[in-house]
């Protein structure tokens, strides 16, 4: 007798998010079962691939190939457009941390205009993880960039409430609410952001995340607690689809960085930092992520067919 499997079927469903404008524009979430579970329905829409490129051109060594020619930013942006399966760029201003090259809002401000302005692709913005700084950065690039409809990453915990109303509402831009992988901090942020009156079709979750081996097993479980807290406890605090910066955390591990010269047992080191790359994201979106950031061009092309293949 032929088995015949019933399609497991949930009372919640998560949300989704719109980011980008006109013919750029592309949807984040709106599923209704766990990842790549087509047997028991369809994808609503694909888990998208964003390809990161930051201010500090020289973070990009192992790049300077692909980039070659690139003068600014701007430039690096419009070839990472043309990447096969990148769906969205993120620009990381990591030279405005305080700490580091110091740049001024102004300069960043200036530099997000030219971003936006050669791309075709749906915009991410990323601090430098200095609170102070990354509050006034967001502020002013979300009137800059007003209509745009680019996502802020991040609003924490200490940030929420000056990064909400100001990129979220005032200026009718998206927020990416972080929190440090616990799906407890992860709902007490969501709930505290709506209650300053910005609604869930404007948050997208970051959880958190950590490159494959770095205690990557509780990143797993979270995305795996939220996901089925979502779909089957209908709970709508968690009911936001999610965003996986992997690359920010993956070229800097060890495996990534140590060069061949000091270990020349580990091989090439551009193959390292890929498959390190590889190897996180497609965990984080087999746990349920909805879309994750990358930054090699053989990382995006790979994770954009697993993908293909699967949803």
């Amino acid at each position: 007798m032929p088995f015949k499997k019933t399609p497991q079927t949930f009372t919640g469903k998560i949300g989704t998010v719109e980011l980008g404008e006109a013919d750029s524009k592309m949807v984040l979430g709106g599923e209704k079962t766990f990842p790549f579970y087509t047997f028991d329905a369809e994808t609503v829409n694909a888990p998208k691939v964003g390809v990161e490129i930051s201010d500090e051109m020289e973070t990009f060594g192992a790049l300077k190939d692909f980039y070659a020619g690139c003068e600014t930013v701007a430039d690096m942006a419009k070839k990472a457009c043309e990447l096969e399966g990148a769906d969205f760029i993120v620009l990381h201003l990591e030279g405005a941390d305080p700490n580091g090259a110091n740049k001024s809002t102004e300069e960043c401000v200036a530099m997000a205009k030219e971003v936006a302005a050669a791309i075709n692709k749906p915009l991410v913005v990323a601090g430098c993880k200095n609170a102070e700084k990354d509050t006034e950065l967001f502020s002013k690039i979300a009137e800059a960039l007003e209509g745009k409809n680019v996502l802020f990453m991040s609003a924490k915990e200490e940030t929420y409430k000056t990064i909400c109303a100001a990129a979220g509402l005032a200026y009718g831009q998206k927020v990416g609410a972080e929190s440090a992988v616990d799906i407890n901090l992860a709902k007490q942020l969501n709930v505290l952001i709506g209650q300053m009156g910005l609604a869930a079709s404007n948050v997208v979750m970051n959880l958190g995340s950590a490159a494959a081996g770095y205690g990557f097993e509780y990143v797993v479980s979270t995305y795996d607690r939220v996901k089925a807290a979502a779909l089957s406890q209908n709970d709508v605090n968690l009911q936001i689809p999610t965003i996986s910066p992997v690359s920010f955390e993956t070229w800097n591990v060890k495996e990534s960085v140590m060069s061949e010269a000091d270990m020349p047992e580990w091989g090439s080191r551009e193959d390292r930092a890929i498959n390190m790359e590889v190897v996180t994201a497609s965990s984080c979106l087999a746990a349920g992520t909805n879309a994750v950031i990358l930054r090699h061009p053989t990382s995006v092309k790979t994770i954009a067919a697993m993908i293909k293949e699967l949803a």
